[in-house]
């Protein structure tokens, strides 16, 4: 007899209910969040699984990669479509969540997603702490560019290895300010410091990549935004059309369409922001960028510029952007600069 199980994980421990497929209950456990614990824990029933579902989280890839290596069906489910199936539920608990879980794999009614490979984890992870060393490091420089403007001390415009030497010069005959100053700048050059190791690590990392020095041949896209593209979508197999790539990272509009009404509102911006961002800052500077090549697609973001405004033409060329990326990975071609080629 087959068997659905829901999973509702939390950091310490999982709700864990196993339904028949006459959806009676057979067994409701509360276990550690540990693959190996799950796994044991299942496997000991006897039962015959069909389906193991859990929610998308922070602990979803490891768990679903212990699961899976266990020999067990997990499924990860996208948050969004749990929520709105679960919300109905009057009373939240661990207990029920799972319960309603598990129904949602005996019926069917869930949306599968893709958990990353542990290499496109790791590739996240260099990329997320890269942003997050550069974000504060333009935080303590935008904060001391303000608190010296109190004092008439103007920084001015001047670029990253001189930020330092400038501040210095301001603050070198206030006693005070020097003595609250200097210690921002000795974290910032620990921040750069370790900025520079981070961000050489990615240029390695993209240097011995060949996906990504394929895809850094189109206009716009360099080391950032080839390796951001080839973490996000992993595997470029699970999508069907190149097409479906745009809409699955949130660059179509939004349709509403009831009866007699229907609105076409702004972009959904679903997926993964990070990815959005830097086609967005690819579409950027492939169209106003000072050294831009021509070529066939930026005399299309030109034409749709013309007619719908620069903003409207720059996440256009961003959408277009992603599908020209996926075709380029799933043919191995280089990007091709004329319509004619």
């Amino acid at each position: 007899m087959q068997h659905f199980v829901g999973l509702d994980v939390s950091v310490k421990e999982t709700a864990l209910c196993v339904l028949d497929k006459d959806g009676c209950i057979v067994h409701r456990a509360l276990v550690e969040s540990d693959p190996k614990v799950l796994s044991e824990c299942l496997l000991s029933l006897g039962y015959e699984f069909s389906r193991i579902g859990l929610e998308a989280g922070p602990l979803s890839p490891w768990l679903y990669a212990g699961l899976i290596e266990a020999g067990l069906p997990a499924i990860c489910v996208e948050t969004r479509h749990m929520h709105a199936a679960l919300s109905a539920r009057i009373n939240k608990t661990d207990r029920n969540d799972a319960l309603g879980i598990a129904q949602m794999m005996r019926v069917g009614l869930f949306k599968p997603v893709h958990v990353k490979t542990p290499a496109s984890q790791q590739r996240r992870l260099l990329l997320t702490s890269r942003k997050l060393l550069q974000r504060k490091v333009y935080d303590i420089e935008s904060d001391l560019r303000g608190q010296l403007r109190n004092f008439g001390l103007k920084v001015g415009i001047v670029g990253a290895v001189g930020f330092e030497t400038r501040v210095r010069e301001l603050v070198a005959g206030h006693v005070f300010i020097a003595s609250v100053i200097v210690p921002l700048l000795e974290a910032r050059s620990a921040l750069r410091a370790q900025l520079i190791k981070l961000h050489k690590m990615l240029l390695d990392l993209v240097r011995a990549d060949p996906i990504c020095r394929r895809l850094m041949t189109a206009p716009g896209v360099g080391p950032v935004v080839a390796l951001t593209y080839r973490t996000c979508v992993d595997n470029p197999a699970r999508f069907s059309r190149s097409k479906c790539v745009g809409a699955h990272y949130g660059l179509t509009p939004r349709l509403y369409q009831s009866g007699e009404t229907a609105r076409i509102g702004r972009i959904s911006k679903c997926g993964d922001a990070m990815l959005r961002a830097s086609l967005y800052e690819a579409a950027l500077v492939l169209l106003t960028g000072p050294r831009s090549r021509w070529s066939a697609l930026k005399a299309w973001g030109v034409a749709v510029a013309r007619r719908r405004g620069m903003q409207k033409a720059i996440v256009a060329v961003a959408r277009k952007l992603a599908i020209v990326l996926h075709r380029m990975w799933r043919d191995e071609t280089d990007f091709r600069w004329s319509a004619a080629a």
